[in-house]
């Protein structure tokens, strides 16, 4: 596919894995607050608001971008799909992939950038969506970041003309609603600001997505985490709570707290035990998600309140396991071998992870070791 220099659009570092297959669209460069101990992403960057007519022309290039693409398939006589992997697989740059990615799924969802998006000025953002909305009304999804601190500044009314536009869903870092965790990771909001954000935008009909972080008050305030960070997502009243697992690297801020000691970090085992806390503490009707590699239970995902049960019988089912066979999970599921509980009963995959332990010899499956691997997924 030959390309001029400026069809390619511009593109944000990241988004969440369920809009793995959106349309990405970079609102706003970086993140406004950029001071989380526990976040790399966007250290040493600065923070923009790109303008409206910007965004409206990278809009307009994904739509060329689309246009070839549907064009490739009618003169080769392939389908779009097949045309789609075919930029996919030779893309000229990241934004032709990123197209192909989307028109592969089926074209139907868009996620803006970068971090926090709400913190432009809800007539710009409005302006913003509809015109995505109108190059592209095959879009059923929009979808954003957005930090507390704005959400919770945002009036009802702004967010409801949001939702209007065409905003779909919110997905907002909540992390921990116990206020110590959130000063010591600087974070930059308390739990008050997280109730009020989070009761705002359930108030607008956009749906909301609340991010808990597993293990984030470490060994010394694991249990008030749990604890204070169900009863902060009692009273918001999310549609989705999905959970990360905290994991450290030398280029994140927490990392120096780790080494000074002043940080401990808690072990796969300390951590499932946080979970099963916080989710029998939960008292709200939400959708459980666990769709990231570094959690260590996928399979706790459900429906609360009606599965509440399923979801503490997968837990309870790790916890019951002998010692041996929890070291085979947990260094299976940190190597990749083993995706799910269930697999630890698969023969040929316990084997393979018994001849890695085998070869670790006394040493072991340590906890320094699973943290070592869980770096990978970050």
């Amino acid at each position: 596919m030959i390309r001029t220099a400026d069809e390619s659009f511009e593109l944000g570092p990241t988004r969440p894995p369920s809009e793995a297959f959106s349309l990405l669209i970079r609102v706003t460069r970086n993140c406004p607050w950029n001071r989380c101990k526990f976040c790399p992403i966007y250290k040493g960057q600065k923070f923009q608001l790109r303008s409206v007519e910007e965004v409206k022309r990278d809009i307009d290039k994904a739509k060329v971008i689309r246009d070839r693409i549907m064009d490739m398939a009618q003169k080769h006589g392939g389908s779009l799909r097949e045309a789609a992997v075919g930029v996919y697989n030779s893309p000229p740059d990241d934004s032709f992939r990123n197209v192909a990615l989307w028109m592969y799924a089926g074209g139907k969802h868009a996620f803006l950038q970068d971090a926090n998006t709400l913190i432009m000025k809800t007539g710009d953002l409005v302006e913003i969506i509809g015109y995505l909305k109108k190059t592209f009304p095959e879009i059923e999804r929009i979808t954003s970041y957005a930090r507390s601190h704005t959400a919770a500044r945002k009036g009802v009314d702004e967010l409801k003309e949001l939702r209007r536009a065409g905003l779909s869903r919110i997905h907002i870092g909540m992390e921990s609603g116990y206020d110590p965790v959130l000063a010591f990771l600087d974070k930059g909001v308390t739990a008050a600001d997280h109730i009020k954000a989070g009761k705002n935008v359930v108030a607008s009909g956009i749906s909301l997505c609340e991010y808990v972080m597993l293990g984030a008050g470490g060994k010394k305030w694991w249990r008030e985490h749990a604890l204070k960070t169900a009863e902060a997502l009692n009273q918001i009243r999310p549609d989705y709570i999905r959970f990360r697992t905290l994991t450290i690297q030398p280029r994140m801020l927490l990392y120096n707290d780790v080494v000074s000691g002043e940080f401990m970090r808690s072990t796969d085992e300390k951590i499932v035990a946080e979970e099963k806390l916080l989710i029998e503490s939960l008292d709200c009707p939400a959708q459980v998600v666990s769709d990231h590699m570094i959690n260590l239970l996928p399979e706790v995902e459900g429906k609360l309140p009606e599965e509440k049960e399923k979801l503490l019988e997968v837990i309870e089912r790790f916890q019951a396991l002998p010692p041996q066979e929890r070291d085979v999970y947990k260094l299976g599921r940190r190597l990749g071998i083993i995706n799910r509980l269930d697999d630890i009963t698969d023969v040929n995959l316990h084997a393979q992870v018994e001849g890695v332990m085998a070869r670790l010899g006394e040493e072991g499956v340590s906890d320094e070791l699973l943290f070592g691997l869980m770096e990978r997924y970050v």
